[in-house]
């Protein structure tokens, strides 16, 4: 690899990094101001509090890994351009398209560093946070999987393979053990309805008790089940996309569609964690023209202004677009991908304007 080539690599990573620092900070401070207003509740202590806030920052800094390459390239590139390093590599015969090249490069080594985190460190760091924040704050020990919740009562775990809203449950599949920890009891109930704290109504409940020699089977229309989870629980309990890598995210796709569940939020959430990566590369496309072209002789905080600008443009209108697309049941690939292809669109348009 050329040494110009390295140069340009080693210098757009080291200002992603010091971006990707000070983006970090204050996304961790603004969280753990939320967060020191449940200090208390429970057994959430401070020192929970910044373990939750820790355990939250790998999946922040792949969800800001496109920003942070943005402002790093148009600080770094652009500080180039003003110390004329550009006009000096090109007076060595190195073109606009090489300078590309080499920006385009450094974003391969990001895209692996953001897809690691992204599917091996970010999906456990964040269950793990927020099944911390329920021990604490909720002291009740329940346990979110891709195929529902899970909680102990005494002798007894309840799985929720459903959860409708904060009132209503659909299949829930009951295993109770005796004191030798052998199976004693199944029962299942097509739904439970809410009708007090700590009080639900099973209906279609099916039970079988095993005995020594024997099975005994029961069938009702209706139960009371007396049970600690309440509508509190229930709201930390629904599976969030951001707690599932890609492979499970499209093996959970295939459970609620075989369910007859709505899948459209996690259908988007899969696109999107293939689709986000490659932002890294139009941001970098992004950045191009301004460093190369327009942005040679302005100040540092006029760069800097720049990416913020662009850097929150494109997010706000990301999130409307996904908003949209789940208000009017649209293509989850397309809503994935649409903002970036208009982005980089609008970056190639810029630099043939530019003649880079």
């Amino acid at each position: 690899m050329p040494v110009l080539t390295r140069y340009l690599i080693k210098e757009i990573i080291k200002g992603t990094t010091i971006a990707m620092m000070i983006l970090l900070t204050l996304i961790n401070l603004f969280t753990l101001s939320d967060e020191l207003q449940k200090l208390g509740e429970g057994t959430y202590t401070l020192a929970k509090i910044f373990q939750y806030v820790a355990l939250t920052t790998p999946r922040v800094l792949y969800e800001l890994m496109p920003s942070a390459a943005l402002l790093g390239s148009i600080f770094v590139v652009g500080a180039m351009a003003n110390n004329r390093e550009i006009i000096a590599m090109r007076s060595i015969g190195l073109s606009s398209s090489w300078i590309i090249r080499s920006i385009l490069l450094a974003g391969f080594i990001m895209v692996m560093f953001a897809v690691f985190v992204g599917e091996f460190v970010a999906p456990e760091t964040e269950k793990a946070a927020q099944l911390l924040r329920t021990y604490a704050t909720k002291n009740e020990m329940v346990l979110k999987t891709q195929y529902g919740m899970w909680l102990r009562e005494g002798n007894q775990f309840i799985n929720v393979r459903k959860i409708v809203n904060n009132e209503s449950l659909q299949d829930i599949r009951f295993y109770e053990i005796d004191e030798n920890h052998q199976l004693k009891m199944l029962r299942h109930a097509d739904t439970a309805h809410l009708i007090q704290s700590g009080q639900w109504r099973l209906q279609n409940v099916s039970s079988s008790f095993l005995g020594a020699r024997q099975v005994d089977s029961k069938v009702l229309d209706e139960q009371v089940w007396d049970s600690a989870i309440n509508s509190d629980l229930l709201e930390v309990t629904v599976i969030e996309p951001d707690n599932l890598a890609i492979i499970d995210l499209y093996h959970y796709i295939d459970f609620l569609q075989d369910n007859n569940q709505q899948s459209q939020k996690y259908e988007l959430a899969f696109w999107g964690r293939i689709v986000n990566p490659f932002i890294v590369f139009v941001m970098l496309m992004v950045s191009s023209p301004f460093v190369i072209g327009i942005g040679r002789g302005s100040s540092t905080g006029a760069r800097i202004m720049i990416g913020i600008m662009i850097g929150s443009t494109f997010n706000i209108f990301d999130k409307l677009f996904s908003q949209l697309g789940m208000v009017y049941s649209l293509n989850p690939l397309l809503v994935a991908v649409t903002p970036s292809l208009i982005v980089f669109a609008g970056a190639i348009l810029a630099m043939r304007i530019q003649r880079i």
